[in-house]
């Protein structure tokens, strides 16, 4: 029970501290290229310790899902936002289940806390 309580109140602290990637539910729609969907999603960084978040396309049992943007590993300084596109094959749609940002810590940091954060949003389907 002690232990539940001591979670319960330092979780808001980690949580404050993580990024932030829109929307929750992207629904993937017809690109300029046949063949491929895309998507564009939006990343925050709320973290004065990260600067690099790597982006990635999953299924549902966690298998990277091919998938191309602009860079995999996207350079965010503190507070700044950025939009990407994600672009899938229409082959992959519906094997892909989640796009999501990961958090790249660098192994010199040694102030503060290194604590990873990984956002993931679902996929809602295919719009037209």
């Amino acid at each position: 029970m002690r232990i539940a309580a001591f979670l319960l109140a330092i979780l808001p602290i980690y949580s404050a501290g993580a990024h932030e990637m829109l929307p929750s539910h992207p629904a993937l729609s017809i690109s300029y290229v046949e063949g491929v969907l895309k998507t564009q999603m939006h990343l925050f960084n709320k973290r004065q310790d990260v600067e690099y978040y790597e982006i990635g396309v999953f299924d549902g049992d966690w298998n990277p899902v091919p998938f191309v943007t602009g860079y995999r590993i996207i350079r965010l300084e503190y507070l700044e936002q950025v939009k990407f596109d994600v672009y899938i094959l229409e082959s992959d749609a519906d094997r892909a289940k989640f796009v999501c940002s990961r958090s790249k810590l660098r192994g010199n940091n040694t102030k503060g806390a290194l604590v990873a954060s990984r956002i993931c949003s679902r996929f809602s389907g295919v719009s037209q």
